[in-house]
């Protein structure tokens, strides 16, 4: 009777912690995501000669911002345009990963390096977070004369959410068109989970993040759907996606099949790496490197 007596004292006491522990928990992730939107507190690490303009407005919002990263010498250079993750509600333009590793390997080439940021839900749906790539885009074309960098030889790329984003606008040309955007070169995707709308609300694999960002209406998936706003009219792409999850290689490779029917350039590359690996060790030296590489420069010729 004792045992049982005191067994219901540490389960009361568990019930009692159990949820300040679950609080303690959403709070501590909530700063973290919130921590996540700041900038760094030190500027990434450049190359010998590079330099760096931070927060050039291309819209309004405080959001819509992006930093460019010239090489010590720019002379027609080609651009590529990246867009962070985040689950389209966190995430900023120099979070670590981001921009130091490309930023190593692209600008030594002569590329210009663009890391922008957009507006996030609650407040902005994925739809209109893809309008803002394509105003950013946009943007950055007008301005790349000023660089000594080409505007016709701008490649988009980007991370998960970004990855996603980078990818509807460039299987939708209404996207860049409205917003007054020349045709991007291409684009890489980098692990997106998101790339069929749809099939992803159906069993997704984070519901909480893919909930929080399509809602609950069909056509704003599809809106939001890089494979169903596929057209002849899309970019090359490469779409890289980690091996080691169950849901970005098929959705990557039932895109490129549909890509295929429809004459546009397309390509898979699956790599054994994490998805934040995916990201950050892009630009450090490996064949993974090398073969996304090889991708931006047969577009960026």
């Amino acid at each position: 009777m004792k045992m049982l007596f005191r067994a219901g004292l540490l389960a009361c006491a568990l019930f009692a912690v159990l949820p300040l522990a679950a609080q303690t928990f959403r709070e501590r992730l909530q700063e973290m995501r919130d921590a996540s939107r700041q900038p760094a507190a030190r500027a990434p690490t450049l190359p010998a000669g590079a330099r760096s303009v931070r927060d050039v407005s291309y819209g309004t919002d405080p959001r819509q911002r992006y930093d460019v990263y010239l090489p010590a010498q720019p002379q027609r250079a080609p651009v590529i345009l990246f867009v962070h993750g985040g689950g389209w509600a966190n995430g900023n333009k120099d979070n670590p990963g981001v921009v130091e590793n490309k930023a190593a390997y692209w600008l030594p080439k002569g590329y210009v390096l663009v890391s922008i940021n957009y507006r996030m839900r609650p407040d902005t749906a994925p739809i209109a977070q893809a309008r803002d790539v394509a105003r950013a885009l946009a943007d950055v074309q007008k301005r790349a004369p000023s660089w000594n960098a080409d505007p016709a030889n701008v490649m988009l790329m980007g991370h998960s959410a970004g990855a996603h984003l980078a990818a509807l606008v460039g299987a939708s040309s209404t996207l860049w068109r409205d917003a007054g955007a020349a045709r991007p070169r291409g684009v890489v995707s980098l692990d997106s989970g998101a790339l069929d709308v749809p099939l992803t609300m159906q069993k997704p694999p984070l519901p909480g993040i893919y909930d929080r960002a399509f809602g609950k209406d069909r056509n704003d998936w599809i809106a939001a759907s890089p494979y169903h706003q596929l057209s002849r009219n899309a970019v090359p792409m490469l779409l890289v996606c980690s091996s080691r999850r169950k849901d970005a290689c098929p959705q990557g490779r039932a895109m490129a099949e549909k890509a295929q029917a429809l004459g546009v350039t397309m390509e898979v590359l699956p790599e054994d790496l994490s998805h934040g690996e995916v990201n950050r060790l892009l630009g450090a030296s490996s064949a993974y490197t090398e073969a996304v590489d090889a991708f931006v420069r047969k577009q960026l010729q």
